[in-house]
């Protein structure tokens, strides 16, 4: 009878311990989070939504919401009293301390594995390093053919400043305001990297809001830039761009980081190591160590990012009236970014007396190189044989270098 008594008991332990029990017993929450994880994890397979990171920041939700799995677990430390204590947690532990007279054995409770990886975000590593890898991958040879293509990548920038005012009035915190803002950018890595200075506690609402509309812009994109334009506009053939030497593309990433950390030391982290990865690829003298920052590096710390940015979004923060907010807001940065852009676009239209296509510069966001990708498609509809994304390519990695100089600007005001 004993037995039987043991073995009900040990069923009822593990039954009392299981993630069933976690959802019964009141994490609805997390639940809907599971469902919403599984959403996303189709859209990353079957839509082919930004999959690189949209696929594990869904499955990093996904194992934040099981109930007990503890793979988000803080580390902790507890002090038993020696008298309590086994002989086997003071030969497994053995520190002792004496702590008002008494002595204890300092027992170390290890963290999650999610834990421990978060640390590379909310030390603010992986996006730096994420930069490193888009530097080395990104050539600025059509932005120095065309240097007025940084007019329209600062241009595009206009949706962070709108949102980050429309933020202020609806009475959220500055921190979370500029999180919010950066959106505008397009450009995931700088709004994790700000939302982790600024408002860490929203950081998966953010990074998720930040993908989706990334992986929406074939879909949002057009919208605007067919009715800001007008049917001559977009027929446009642009010149072709002077041919840049190697020289200057040698040059460039290092006189970039020189000016921009002497105006704003706050973003020298990020534009720092964007050009450092766009110097060993120009350079040509480390091509190990280039290929390295695109491919495996750039690899590996997107899996890190993603998953520990996923794992963030837990049921009590993220099904939250402020999330709702943070998506609405986080549209309104995206579609004026595409306005501005297009916008200057179109003055540089009248001012070049139609030498330049308005349509280039809904490229000005920092989606690399999807945003020029439309340039071209949208360009193609109505002149199939215009060819716009070297182009557009200029103002593209024009607004990555915008977004991280906007980065810094709101952790320099804010932080």
């Amino acid at each position: 009878m004993n037995i039987i008594s043991q073995f009900w008991e040990t069923i009822k332990d593990l039954a009392m311990d299981s993630g069933i029990v976690g959802f019964i017993n009141g994490e609805w929450r997390n639940l809907i989070m599971v469902a919403v994880s599984c959403a996303l994890i189709y859209l990353a397979i079957g839509k082919q939504f930004e999959p690189m990171l949209l696929l594990p920041i869904a499955f990093g939700m996904l194992l934040a919401n099981l109930p007990f799995a503890g793979l988000t677990t803080v580390p902790q430390t507890e002090l038993i009293p020696i008298a309590q204590a086994s002989a086997a947690d003071i030969a497994k532990y053995g520190t002792i301390i004496a702590q008002d007279g008494l002595e204890y054995v300092q027992v170390e409770h290890a963290g999650g594995l999610l834990y421990y990886l978060y640390l590379g975000v909310k030390l603010g590593i992986y996006p730096p390093l994420i930069f490193l890898g888009i530097g080395a991958m990104t050539d600025f040879g059509p932005l120095l053919s065309n240097p007025s293509s940084f007019l329209l990548g600062a241009a595009a920038q206009l949706g962070i400043f709108v949102a980050f005012i429309l933020a202020m009035v609806c009475g959220l915190d500055p921190g979370l305001a500029g999180s919010i803002a950066i959106i505008g950018g397009a450009d995931g890595p700088t709004a994790i990297y700000v939302t982790s200075k600024l408002a860490p506690e929203y950081l998966g609402s953010i990074a998720v809001a930040a993908y989706s509309y990334m992986a929406l812009i074939p879909f949002i994109q057009p919208i605007f830039m067919k009715a800001l334009t007008t049917q001559k506009e977009r027929t446009v053939v642009m010149k072709p761009g002077r041919v840049v030497t190697k020289m200057e593309k040698i040059l460039f990433p290092i006189i970039v980081t020189i000016i921009v950390s002497l105006l704003l030391p706050s973003a020298a982290t990020l534009v720092g190591m964007l050009m450092l990865g766009n110097l060993f690829r120009e350079s040509g003298v480390v091509s190990r160590i280039s290929n390295t920052a695109q491919n495996e590096l750039m690899n590996i710390i997107t899996i890190f990012l993603g998953v520990t940015v996923g794992a963030t979004a837990k049921g009590d923060v993220f099904l939250t009236p402020t999330t709702l907010l943070i998506i609405g807001l986080g549209l309104v940065a995206f579609c004026f970014g595409t306005i501005g852009g297009i916008l200057l676009g179109k003055l540089m239209y009248v001012v070049t007396k139609g030498k330049v296509n308005p349509l280039i510069g809904s490229a000005g966001v920092s989606a690399v190189p999807m945003a020029a990708r439309v340039s071209q498609k949208v360009g193609q509809e109505y002149n199939p044989g215009n060819f716009l994304l070297m182009h557009a390519m200029g103002p593209n990695v024009a607004g990555v270098i915008g977004s991280a100089v906007a980065a810094g600007i709101l952790i320099s005001i804010l932080g």
